[in-house]
């Protein structure tokens, strides 16, 4: 039989894994049905429940990367993704071993603060985003006992079980990889849930409400060019308008309370200020969009602040 032949008797990977006319490739129904599966939330509320009284104080949103302006968790795994990385394609040079060592260690202690931080963001998911994030942080733990296992192995003496123990891990923490990159682009875990207003709002000034109908002190839902908007009249009638839907998780701010000059988000807690939108408090790592406002005949007017 000629290789041509067996070629193709061999269904391709492309068409096994990819989508098809009737419906998502095989991978992505593997997704999907983790995505819906409820049989483990009882767990995954107790472990919300135990990172989230975790007394983290002020380092909480330090790990969740309000300062960098968004997650600091894809920031982190750089250092231990690519340590393995380069460690897997120096096991296939020679002489090699000492410096291919040095980098698993250096990826096993790099691995830590990424975790610490990809759980402090897990705990203020959706719950179909912490059943991907579970299995993917299942995926990555798995990956790293294998990597401690492979660094025992070489500092032994057993360098062949080392690298294969090596290049195992690799390929799990591939497939961890792969699910994260579901959260995050399929998701939108960690994404801007409010960075589309600028492109909705039209420049100029937009009616939004007459002063009379806002009731003082209290959120309310208004529309900016169709775009939902958080309208609050304070009671020397200054009027503050904020994207509605908050950028942590798209929650709905006008069901928020206000704090001291600010709007916190019911869904996460993320604390905004109403005079510019800035994120006080995460978990929300991006400001708000925020609005000019003024009173004209009694007609509240609001345009997109720059």
């Amino acid at each position: 039989m000629k290789l041509s032949d067996v070629l193709h008797r061999i269904p391709p990977l492309a068409e096994r894994l990819s989508p098809d006319a009737q419906g998502p490739g095989r991978v992505l129904q593997a997704v999907d049905r983790v995505e819906r599966f409820s049989g483990a939330d009882r767990l995954l509320d107790r472990v919300q429940r135990v990172i989230q009284a975790a007394p983290l104080g002020r380092a909480r949103d330090g790990l969740h990367g309000r300062w960098l302006g968004h997650p600091v968790h894809p920031l982190l795994v750089q250092v231990p993704v690519g340590s393995w990385l380069s460690a897997a394609l120096l096991d296939v040079l020679p002489g090699q071993r000492r410096a291919a060592g040095t980098l698993v260690a250096t990826g096993l202690m790099a691995a830590a603060p990424a975790a610490l931080a990809g759980w402090v963001d897990w705990a203020d998911c959706n719950r179909p985003q912490q059943r991907i994030g579970f299995v993917h942080a299942a995926a990555n733990a798995a990956g790293v006992a294998l990597y401690a296992t492979s660094l025992s192995a070489r500092l032994r003496g057993r360098h062949t079980a080392g690298k294969v123990l090596g290049w195992a891990g690799l390929t799990v923490i591939g497939a961890g990889g792969a699910l994260g990159g579901h959260l995050a682009y399929r998701q939108a875990a960690g994404a801007n849930h409010a960075e589309a207003v600028a492109q909705l709002v039209g420049p100029g000034w937009h009616h939004v409400a007459d002063l009379s109908d806002l009731p003082h002190d209290k959120p309310v839902r208004r529309t900016v060019a169709d775009v939902g908007v958080v309208v609050v009249r304070r009671p020397d009638d200054t009027v503050h308008v904020l994207a509605e839907h908050c950028s942590h998780l798209g929650g709905p701010l006008s069901e928020g309370a206000l704090e001291d000059g600010c709007l916190r988000c019911p869904w996460h807690g993320s604390l905004f200020r109403l005079t510019d939108g800035w994120n006080v408090q995460g978990p929300a790592t991006a400001p708000q969009p925020a609005f000019d406002t003024r009173v004209t005949e009694g007609r509240v007017e609001a345009r997109l602040r720059q």
